[in-house]
């Protein structure tokens, strides 16, 4: 070897994505009753993820009326950034102590809103709840969080192990940042109650604890208002706040990958210097947002015609996504908890051996920890997938009956 191809000697070698190769065994299946409920996106009860009407709308108005494709600015679609925040919010203006700023989707949003609170807050933490998703802790780590967990999903009830949350979070420091999840956005399908976001804002002003809230899927559980809930109690009570948003999920714009951040600081004076600092980060980062899947965005949320349809469409989704649940509980008893939980996801008690033998026997494609998108069942394939995965659901259900039992014996 020579100097001259030693560029990457240095680079560690690094594990393939589970999911990617998932997708890819997945395609590579002659079965024709194979089933993906492992790749995250919706699907309608075709089995694909369409356009929505409303977005094909909003792209033909544009092809015929968009007069420039210059540079946006680091601050990106000002338009967009002021409509998104009505969705999220209620209000018509950010006021002096908010601003909003367009990313390439809500990744690029939890990104810049970490740099900024690293820079913020040297040697700050996060506290992110497990299980959560796979590319958190890489964004937060990168940008120089130091990561810290605690409890969040409870397998036996199928809900949140909330008091084992507050509990760990009794450790959290002043200036230490909180990852809360906005609505049915965890991979569990879980979301807090309005008592327990109660609770989480007396905690962050208590302690002096960050929110940092990703709201990815709002509309997708239980209605526009209802998903906003939770981030306008934390927004109107709690007085720094960062705000991630995805536009991707609710507007099926997946690939055109849609967000901004949001920022709400104490003051004026304060708000000012968070906003340049995130405008320099973004700068460093992206130098500048791309404009198309916003300004489809902003032209739909213009639009009091083409905003009525997109929400009946997103209605629909929903709708759909809880019909799938109703019928998945309705199976057997050992699937009820999925009908109270909301969005694309749920996460099913099966071992990742087991998981391994439906992919066998049945094509079933699902992560190892049994991750599941609601939205990959419909009425042609709901009977093959409980078929599939029903038996080793109740086999580890009475294995887990017997060992409960076993530890609650007293010794003669």
């Amino acid at each position: 070897m020579t100097l001259r191809n030693q560029a990457f000697a240095g680079l560690e070698p690094q594990q393939p994505d589970g999911l990617l190769a998932l997708i890819a065994q997945c395609r590579a299946d002659p079965r024709p009753d194979k089933v993906d409920v492992g790749v995250g996106v919706y699907r309608g009860e075709a089995g694909g993820t369409p356009v929505m009407r409303a977005v094909k709308a909003a792209e033909a108005a544009l092809v015929a009326g968009q007069a420039s494709k210059s540079y946006l600015g680091a601050e990106g679609d000002e338009r967009f950034a002021r409509l998104v925040w009505q969705l999220v919010s209620g209000e018509e203006r950010f006021g002096e102590r908010r601003f909003g700023l367009q990313t390439p989707g809500g990744t690029g949003a939890l990104r810049v809103g970490a740099e900024l609170m690293a820079c913020a807050r040297p040697g700050a933490r996060i506290w992110l709840g497990e299980p959560t998703w796979p590319n958190h802790e890489p964004i937060f780590s990168g940008a120089g969080l130091e990561v810290r967990t605690h409890p969040y999903f409870d397998a036996t009830t199928g809900g949140i192990a909330f008091d084992a949350m507050i509990s760990a979070l009794s450790d959290a420091r002043q200036g230490d940042v909180l990852l809360l999840h906005g609505c049915c956005h965890n991979p569990t399908g879980t979301q807090f109650s309005r008592e327990q976001w109660r609770a989480l804002s007396a905690l962050c002003n208590e302690r002096g604890v960050v929110p940092f809230i990703d709201l990815a899927y709002q509309g997708l559980g239980d209605g526009m208002e209802e998903d906003a809930w939770g981030t306008r109690l934390i927004l109107d009570t709690v007085p720094d706040v960062l705000l991630a948003y995805s536009c991707d999920k609710n507007f099926a714009m997946y690939r055109d990958r849609v967000g901004a951040l949001f920022v709400q600081a104490g003051s004026a004076a304060m708000l000012n210097l968070a906003k340049a600092n995130a405008l320099t980060i973004a700068r460093r980062l992206w130098s500048m947002p791309p404009d198309h899947g916003a300004a489809v965005v902003g032209t739909i949320l213009d639009d009091p015609d083409l905003r009525a349809a997109w929400q009946d469409e997103l209605t629909g989704m929903r709708q759909r996504l809880q019909t799938v649940r109703e019928k998945l509980a309705a199976a057997h008893p050992v699937l009820a908890l999925v009908a109270q939980q909301r969005g694309l996801f749920s996460r099913l008690p099966i071992a990742p051996d087991a998981v391994a033998a439906v992919r066998r026997t049945h094509g079933i494609y699902m992560p190892d920890d049994g991750r599941i998108n609601i939205a990959g069942l419909n009425q042609a394939n709901l009977d093959h997938f409980v078929e599939g995965v029903l038996p080793h659901l109740i086999a580890g259900r009475d294995a887990s009956n017997c060992n409960s039992r076993r530890s609650q014996e007293i010794p003669a």
